[in-house]
């Protein structure tokens, strides 16, 4: 068996060469991931174990994010799961699952992309999974959610704040009043 020889910088901190960090690599913690609002309702039970219909899902998500601290940020990814049916509703969960993120040294441009692509990324397995467990000791399957491709979210949102700032830039007035091109 080889020695192994101990890697100071194998942690993903940047190393000036000596093996000691620079100190002003960017650095991203999770200090934590909790449930902040979990409500879980069956409106039509008893009644709705004896239907036969299949319900209709309605699934939405929303995302916020605010500042917990200094270099701290809060993402709270918001899940509503309704299943309908023309018997009534049959079930009701609403989910607001968040992660604590440190963020230290990390460049202004690349915030909003790790807070609205990676955290959340991070926190969806966890609220699928309690979303999931929810339903099912409610007495129904569980709902097993499909992944959200929160990078394509955040591209059409960049997209559209874009092209409205683009349509009120076009839309601002010239400062030439002579009605000429």
């Amino acid at each position: 068996m080889a020695d192994e020889q101990p890697n100071p910088g194998a942690n993903g901190a940047a190393s000036n060469g000596n093996g000691a960090s620079t100190g002003n690599e960017p650095q991203v913690a999770t200090l934590a991931q909790y449930i902040k609002d979990l409500s879980v309702e069956s409106p039509s039970a008893p009644q709705v174990f004896q239907w036969q219909e299949q319900p209709a899902l309605d699934v939405n998500f929303q995302l916020n994010v605010e500042r917990a601290g200094e270099d701290m940020h809060e993402v709270v990814l918001k899940t509503e799961v309704k299943a309908q049916s023309s018997n009534g509703v049959h079930f009701l969960v609403d989910l607001s699952y968040a992660g604590l993120y440190a963020l230290r040294n990390f460049p202004e441009e690349a915030m909003g992309a790790f807070l609205l692509v990676e955290a959340p990324r991070l926190l969806f397995p966890f609220a699928r999974q309690v979303v999931a467990e929810a339903i099912q000791n409610s007495g129904f399957p569980p709902l097993l959610l499909e992944p959200i491709d929160f990078a394509a979210a955040y591209m059409a949102q960049m997209q559209a704040q874009q092209g409205q700032q683009g349509a009120v830039a076009g839309a601002a007035p010239s400062g030439d009043d002579s009605g000429e091109a």
